[in-house]
Formats: structure tokens, C-alpha cells, sequence
């Protein structure tokens, strides 16, 4: 766990605080079966209790299996986070009463986790910062308790379909210093987390859960102060805001002379406030002893190294190899290397299109396709369509062939969107190859000099930028199907020779 001092403050108002934050984050490994069992891991909008037997059920006699493929993902997160791999680890039993806990205690880890150290990189309003970690942990998941009120009387309800769910917790430094930082934190986690393809890390549905260890202290000073968990944060949105508002919490309790209290804050999404829980645990609260049940682990180099030959390229080799390998701005490249399906479809439309088109495939990813893609939800994907990286590949070698226009191009994906038809296919059968011929051109921009003088006389008057409205009637004559820099060629010669 995340530890620090407690300091005694004599408190002046006027004080400028410096917050110190850090974060326990669990996350749900996507595995097939449960840590310990056979059963279904996948207990998402299923009947109550419905992937349950009698390991995670905690009947007694029953001896609990590990899942290999659970221990080489959390493996894989530490290497992809810089973690040491000891070669031994063992799991512990945690004993704590809580109703949601059935076996009255938790197989987890203690002093010999899979993963120690490391760190990750993050940027916040352009400035990089680097969150260190401690250690990263395997650890069976608990049961829910579902709270009801009928009116007459309050009461909880268990379910364990989640009881012996894989659960990785990753413990860092408390290197934070604002909500902002959290938040970037999560996101780069949760962004590494897929690409490994190891975990889903949905905060909504539970799988990334994150706990903020939160102190404040005068600016300045080294030692911290005494820390405050905050839980209940269900969104990247809510760690933010009930960081920053403990962050105030606490500097109003130092300023009016009182004293923090080393305690567990539920955060309330409705009022935005953190309200107390209970008085934090310490660790040995849990007595800790190893688990009787499960022998050590002990890793070898070989399998370490199978661990990581499995790994694919992480977004921030990949974001500076577009940038590189494409020409692309780093902001570009970031919005393309956001998740490993929208970098992967986006290579292969460059390769079906050929590398001189990166680019304008680049440009239609950035601009359209996403636009599309956001219309479907803020995590949607191009598999989740009928169009393929193909279609863009090919909308993108019609772009530069100047076949179509750009404002052809956007009618030809909406089709696309909702067809699956080929972009060269649209084109064909609607009639919206562009127009070439630039006698067809001028003869329209002729008839629109004449039927706009005021546009006309604004224009040899010096305002230059009655050209604008000038191509717009051009080209909405033409359908969108004329070049714009043609049509605006075209005007001009008109426009500065009089004709």
C-alpha cells in the first residue's frame, strides 16, 4: 500500500499546499475462467449467481487451481510498465470480514508480488510527468453487494458471480500532485492495458476500479501528511473531480486549525463531495500469512522472455514510428495510436493504398472516419462497420487522382457507412467522379460572375475574401464535384482580366 508520515501542521491560512497523491488500481484480467476455478470469468449482465461452484462459492474442502494465463498477463503488464519480475512469488491469504468476501478471507499477494517497481510516462497540459509504480499484484475479486431499499427496510444482496474474477492491482508512488494527474494516469493505463490486450479496463462495468490515496502538505516541505482514501470513483470524470475536492476538503480542515484524519472517504458523483466511511485499516489488520494452499511460484528467464515475445509495440513506440515512418504531426499521430485497432486499421489502409498515400489515409482516419466512428459511440471501431480499412484505402487513392473531391469524398463514406459499398463503386453508380473538364468549369464560374455583381464589385473593390462566396456558388452548381483550388483559379482569371 501507498504509505506516508503523518506531520503535524501549525496552520496559517494564507499557506500555499502542495497535494500528494497516489492511486491503487485494480484491474480485471481478460481472462476466460476465474482466478482459482473453471467458471466463466464473464459475469457482466448475467442472472445473479449464475457462474458460480463450489471454490468460488467457498465451500469448504474445496482447493483452489491457478490460472497460468492470469499470472503471464500480469507479467506482461510489468514489463510493459518496466517492472522487475522476481523469479519467486507467492500468494497470501488477506483476512478481513466483509459479507462480500465468502471465504472470510482473499487469496492475494503480500511481500512477493509478480511485479515491482516500474513506472509510467504521462503528459498533462503538454508537460510530461512520471508516475512511479510500487508494485503490481495478482489477486482474486470479490463478490458484489447489490443494496436495496423497498421503502420498509434497507438490505443487501450478494452476488458472486464476480467472487474469483483475476484482479491485477497496481500500486504506485504517491507522485501525483492534482486530479488532472490522476486522470491522465488511468487513461495512459487503461490505453497500455489494451494494447496488450490483457484487460478491457471498463471503468463502467467495473473492471478498472481505482481507490486515491490523497494528503496535502505546505509547498515545500518534505514530509507528508497524513493520507486520505477516497473510493467509490466510477468514471475518469469522477477520480478527478473527488481528488480535487478532497484536495480543498483537506487544505479548509488545515485552515481552520483542525487535523486530518487518517480514515476511507466514499466519494457521493451526486453532490461531489467525499463523505467519511470508516477509519482506515492498517496492513496488519489483514494478518497476512502465505497461502497453505498454493506453492510458490518460481519464473524462470525463459518464460519471462516467452512473456514478452508475445508483446506487441506499445502506443508511445508506435506513436513516435508514425510520426516518423508516416510524417505525421505528434498530434496526429497520438489521435491514431489512441487504441491498437484504430493504429492497426490505419497501417492497413496505408499498405492497401501504398505508402506514398499515408497521409490522405492519415487525414480521412483523423477527420471522417472518426467522425462517423464518434456518431456510434467515443469507443467505437471500424470493425464495428461495414467499412474496412479497404474502403478508406481506396477513397484515399481517388482523393489524390482527383477522381473526387473532398466534398465528394465525405458523401461517398456516409454511403460507405451505411452500404459497405466500395468507394470506386458509389462513384460509379451515382455519377460523382469529379468535374474535369475545365471548360465545363469556367462556363459555370462565368454564369455565377454574372448572376452575383455585389460579390463581384466586392472583390474588384479589395475584399479579396468575396472569393470565398463566389466558389461556393461555383461549386454547389457543380455538386461538389468541381476542385475548389480550380474553380478559384478559374474565378480569379475572370474576375482580375474583367470578362
Amino acid at each position: 500500500m501507498t504509505t506516508q508520515a503523518n506531520v503535524d501542521y501549525n496552520v496559517d491560512y494564507n499557506v500555499d499546499y502542495e497535494a500528494v497523491i497516489g492511486l491503487e488500481v485494480h484491474i480485471q484480467l481478460k481472462t476466460r475462467s476465474k482466478m482459482f476455478c473453471s467458471c466463466d470469468r464473464e459475469y457482466f449482465d448475467t442472472e445473479p449467481n449464475s457462474h458460480v461452484c463450489a471454490i468460488c462459492l467457498g465451500m469448504p474442502g474445496m482447493l483452489p487451481v491457478v490460472n497460468e494465463q492470469a499470472v503471464a498477463y500480469t507479467i506482461m503488464a510489468g514489463l510493459a510498465l518496466g517492472c522487475d519480475i522476481p523469479t519467486h512469488s507467492k500468494f497470501d491469504r488477506k483476512n478481513y470480514p466483509y459479507p462480500d468476501l465468502v471465504k472470510g478471507y482473499q487469496i492475494s499477494q503480500y511481500d512477493q508480488p509478480f511485479c515491482l517497481g516500474g513506472k509510467l510516462d504521462i503528459e498533462v497540459d503538454g508537460e510530461p510527468r512520471t508516475v512511479h509504480l510500487e508494485r503490481i499484484h495478482l489477486e482474486e475479486d470479490t463478490a458484489r453487494l447489490l443494496h436495496r431499499d423497498d421503502g420498509a427496510e434497507a438490505y443487501a444482496l450478494i452476488d458472486v458471480n464476480r467472487s474469483g474474477s483475476p484482479l491485477m492491482e497496481l500500486v504506485t508512488q504517491p507522485d501525483m500532485h492534482s486530479g488532472a494527474e490522476a486522470s491522465a494516469f488511468l487513461h495512459k493505463l487503461r490505453r497500455t492495458m489494451r494494447y496488450l490486450q490483457i484487460a478491457d479496463a471498463d471503468m463502467e462495468k467495473g473492471q478498472l476500479r481505482c481507490d486515491a490515496n490523497v494528503s496535502i502538505r505546505p509547498r515545500g516541505q518534505e514530509a507528508l501528511g497524513t493520507k486520505v482514501e477516497v473510493k467509490n470513483m466510477n468514471s475518469f470524470r469522477s477520480v478527478q473531480r473527488a481528488i480535487e475536492f478532497e484536495i480543498e476538503r483537506q487544505a479548509q480542515v488545515l485552515a481552520e486549525g483542525g487535523r486530518i484524519v487518517q480514515e476511507t472517504r466514499g466519494y457521493v458523483d451526486a453532490t461531489g463531495v467525499t463523505v467519511s466511511q470508516r477509519s482506515k485499516e492498517e496492513a496488519n489488520d489483514y494478518r497476512y500469512f502465505p497461502e497453505p494452499d498454493i506453492p510458490p511460484t518460481v519464473l524462470d528467464e525463459a518464460t519471462t522472455q516467452a512473456i514478452r515475445a508475445r508483446m506487441p509495440e506499445l502506443p508511445d513506440a508506435r506513436r513516435a514510428r508514425f510520426e516518423s515512418e508516416y510524417s505525421l504531426s505528434p498530434d496526429e499521430a497520438r489521435t491514431l495510436t489512441d487504441s491498437r485497432e484504430r493504429s492497426e486499421d490505419f497501417e492497413a489502409a496505408v499498405r492497401a493504398a501504398g505508402g506514398g498515400l499515408a497521409r490522405p489515409v492519415a487525414l480521412l482516419f483523423i477527420g471522417e472516419v472518426a467522425r462517423h466512428l464518434n456518431e456510434l459511440g467515443q469507443e467505437a471501431e471500424l470493425s464495428e462497420t461495414p467499412v474496412t480499412p479497404a474502403h478508406v484505402a481506396e477513397l484515399a487513392g481517388l482523393l489524390e487522382r482527383r477522381e473526387v473531391t473532398g466534398t465528394t469524398a465525405k458523401e461517398v463514406l456516409a454511403i460507405a457507412f451505411e452500404t459497405g459499398e466500395m468507394p470506386a463503386a458509389i462513384v460509379e453508380a451515382r455519377g460523382l467522379k469529379a468535374v474535369s473538364d475545365e471548360g465545363a468549369i469556367d462556363e459555370i464560374a462565368a454564369r455565377m460572375i454574372e448572376a452575383n455583381p455585389k460579390a463581384v464589385e466586392d472583390y474588384r473593390s479589395g475584399k479579396k475574401s468575396a472569393i470565398g462566396f463566389l466558389v461556393g456558388q461555383v461549386m454547389r452548381e457543380a455538386k461538389g464535384r468541381a476542385d475548389a483550388n480550380t474553380v478559384s483559379s478559374l474565378l480569379r482569371k475572370r474576375l482580375d482580366s474583367g470578362s
